[in-house]
């Protein structure tokens, strides 16, 4: 069987898909837009000056064409998975169910943040993490999936009780400031780490107006490595969480944090609707964060059992995805 999947990598978790399903003994490809490079100076530059005079994107042609020109070697599909397709053009997704009878995709950001709507005829089936979507378009619910594929065993020593990264976003940033007032307040040994191109701006309001707590925050520009990440993880006993606006789904902190025996701290209320919501391992905390203290903290994590854990785990992941069930068993 020969799988492809199609995707703009952001975080690099999408690799862990393809290389699970080789470890299946299945023939798995990626096609990755993120990996696509400006040849020379001369390409970048004149993608800068089509941007700025023209309004046209010349980058996102090439990473389009790239995309073809890569099916085209590889050849015919049994299936095609295009996870989050609002980087390719209707044209495209249409060149490539050409190469496939069963074309899938996962949206694992909401239609409003992202609105895909004219190209979903394409598919043959649609999955989402979004309750709200799935409700209104009729596609199939699945959540993210736990890429560390054993529990690991606890060797690093624990430095912080907290430890929160995020990408700079606006609705995160006004919680956040709340939230680290809060931890300045409880002193919980924190680590919370805020990465873009324009963290200069809170860095600017923290100088002026001396907020409390705003010395917890550390701003970088550049992203850090996920094993970099998990590392953090792994030293800390609890995970914050926070939403964009107008998520619903599960994140992959929320996966993540079950694989590592980590709590987690989060303010989307959709999670307690889940079967591995436990009080004792997560923490919704609510508009005025009155309910977060150390009590949380420092009682121990609850195991979830077998049961639940294998039911996100990327293996369910692609059997549900995929129907790969008599292939895996």
């Amino acid at each position: 069987m020969k799988i492809c999947i199609i995707s703009f990598d952001y975080w690099n978790y999408d690799h862990h898909i393809v290389k699970k399903l080789q470890e299946k003994g299945i023939d798995a490809s990626h096609i990755n837009m993120g990996a696509y490079k400006y040849k020379n100076f001369g390409e970048r530059a004149s993608n800068a000056i089509s941007k700025i005079f023209l309004n046209r994107n010349i980058k996102h042609i090439k990473r389009q064409e790239y995309v073809l020109d890569t099916l085209e070697k590889l050849g015919p599909q049994d299936q095609i998975l295009v996870l989050n397709p609002h980087t390719l053009d209707y044209k495209t997704i249409k060149q490539i169910k050409s190469y496939t009878p069963y074309l899938i995709s996962y949206l694992y950001d909401n239609l409003e943040r992202f609105p895909v709507e004219e190209k979903l005829e394409l598919f043959d089936k649609i999955y989402s993490f979004e309750d709200r979507d799935v409700k209104k378009y009729g596609f199939e619910k699945i959540t993210n999936y736990n890429y560390l594929s054993e529990q690991p065993i606890q060797t690093e020593e624990i430095e912080n009780d907290l430890f929160y990264i995020t990408s700079y976003d606006k609705r995160r940033i006004k919680l956040l400031r709340k939230l680290t007032a809060r931890l300045s307040t409880l002193q919980v040994r924190s680590k919370i780490i805020v990465v873009g191109k324009q963290v200069w701006k809170e860095k600017l309001r923290n100088f002026i107006l001396r907020p409390k707590g705003a010395s917890l925050i550390e701003y970088r520009k550049k992203p850090i490595d996920n094993e970099a990440v998990l590392k953090e993880y792994k030293k800390s006993k609890a995970i914050i969480d926070l939403m964009r606006e107008g998520q619903e789904g599960l994140s992959f902190r929320v996966f993540e944090a079950m694989a590592l025996e980590k709590k987690i701290i989060t303010d989307n209320p959709c999670i307690i609707d889940y079967d591995l919501y436990t009080t004792q391992n997560i923490l919704y905390i609510d508009k005025n964060l009155s309910n977060l203290d150390t009590s949380f903290l420092n009682s121990p994590y609850k195991a979830l059992s077998n049961d639940i854990y294998e039911r996100y785990t990327l293996d369910a992941w692609l059997q549900k995805i995929f129907n790969l069930k008599t292939l895996l068993y």
